[in-house]
């Protein structure tokens, strides 16, 4: 074995391509072939979208779990561990099982130069494949049509809302960005689109392929019913009453999604309306808009949105929260490929302080060059080199009705979750 230990193998991979991102099934193809991956499990299902897929998968894998099925989940990026984005029945893979993986994928390769996300992407086939599970379910990277996830054959489609985000790979506008996310249908497989109006590229290729496609307030829809965090969701005869477990209202259209998904593989007409709902009960999911316990006086969430629909999405949860005689700081940190002014301008308002994180690593922006990109469109209070003293200037100057929002990066929200481990 190359490595016997986890870490030496992420670090060798981290410098084995010149390049963090490479689409293309050319490479991962061929290795997938050596290894003879194929069937992965009795039905997958692949995720993909812009925002919303990592809420998508953490509720399909624990309903489907709860139910008493067999379920496996390859998501990315991880937040602490890496091991977070391989699940078996909701477990984390263990350090031996991938380092046995990435054993099986070195000898394959040959001469092959896969990248970080295409060694991860096959180890979890390839673990699938060796205890196939009754769902398997897998969510796109980047994009969809190039991602390496799209070698895999899907059973059902499920698309989250389409936005802008990842132009440099993905196009500039909606319709381009949908073309690529429609990458991963199939001829005449279902497709759930939790998009109410979904990109004319993705119709045109949901009609081409002859797909059964159940869309967002077309097919199916949901209505808030009186208490918090209730709705009804119907689709034809079937109606439910069902509460959101994930925080934050645009969860309800994420839940909403994930129904029809059940119902187009299970048909939910044969579950009580009780055991519909105390199978989501478990629902977990860190870093989208979460709760999370410091010893800063007032409310701390997470949440590791990076692109301008997140930020909507966002704002109007703070905007539900905010107290009348408190303020919202946001504690900002974004990488040099997101569109960092389309960000902060769904904010407005309801933002009364805005500071600024530098990001270590080669996408990341210093807090000066964010400062330089934002300052027409906010007003900033703080600049932090470094998370931990950010978190003792918020200990020191955050009231009892304050809010604080870490936010615009996965690699913040990591960041700031391991300070707050030391």
């Amino acid at each position: 074995m190359r490595f016997n230990r986890l870490d030496e193998w992420l670090d060798w991979q981290l410098s084995l391509h010149s390049q963090t991102i490479e689409l293309g099934l050319e490479r991962v193809s061929a290795v997938a072939s050596k290894l003879g991956i194929g069937k992965i499990g009795s039905t997958v299902i692949t995720v993909a979208g812009t925002n919303g897929k990592g809420s998508t998968v953490a509720s399909y894998e624990t309903w489907l779990h709860a139910a008493g099925y067999f379920v496996a989940s390859y998501t990315s990026p991880h937040l602490l561990r890496y091991n977070e984005r391989i699940k078996f029945n909701l477990e984390m893979v263990s350090d031996r099982k991938l380092c046995q993986a990435f054993e099986a994928i070195d000898q394959a390769r040959a001469d092959i130069v896969l990248t970080y996300f295409e060694f991860g992407t096959l180890a979890a086939l390839w673990l699938m494949q060796q205890n196939p599970p009754d769902f398997a379910i897998l969510e796109v990277g980047l994009g969809g049509r190039l991602d390496a996830v799209n070698i895999i054959d899907a059973d059902l489609v499920h698309l989250t809302s389409i936005g802008v985000d990842h132009q440099n790979w993905l196009g500039d506008n909606r319709e381009k960005i949908g073309f690529e996310k429609a990458g991963v249908l199939r001829r005449g497989i279902p497709v759930i689109c939790n998009d109410n109006e979904p990109p004319q590229s993705v119709q045109d290729e949901i009609r081409r392929l002859g797909c059964h496609s159940q869309q967002y307030q077309r097919d199916f829809s949901v209505q808030r019913l009186s208490g918090q965090d209730r709705f009804g969701w119907q689709s034809g005869e079937l109606s439910l009453e069902l509460t959101q477990i994930l925080p934050g209202v645009h969860q309800q259209q994420n839940l909403a999604g994930v129904v029809a998904g059940l119902h187009q593989l299970l048909d939910l007409r044969q579950f009580d309306n009780a055991i519909i709902q105390r199978n989501f009960e478990n629902t977990e999911l860190v870093g989208r808009f979460q709760s999370v316990k410091t010893d800063v006086a007032g409310s701390v969430y997470i949440d590791v949105g990076h692109n301008q629909d997140a930020a909507a999405a966002l704002a109007e949860n703070l905007a539900l929260i905010k107290k009348p005689e408190g303020r919202v700081v946001v504690l900002l940190g974004m990488l040099d490929d997101k569109d960092n002014v389309a960000f902060v301008s769904e904010f407005g308002a309801v933002v009364d302080d805005w500071w600024l994180l530098s990001l270590i690593g080669d996408r990341g922006l210093s807090a000066d060059n964010l400062a330089g990109r934002i300052s027409t469109q906010v007003e900033i209070q703080k600049r932090f080199i470094d998370v931990d003293t950010a978190l003792d200037h918020a200990l020191s100057s955050l009231g009892n009705q304050d809010i604080m929002l870490v936010t615009g990066s996965f690699v913040t929200v990591e960041t700031f979750l391991l300070a707050l481990q030391r």
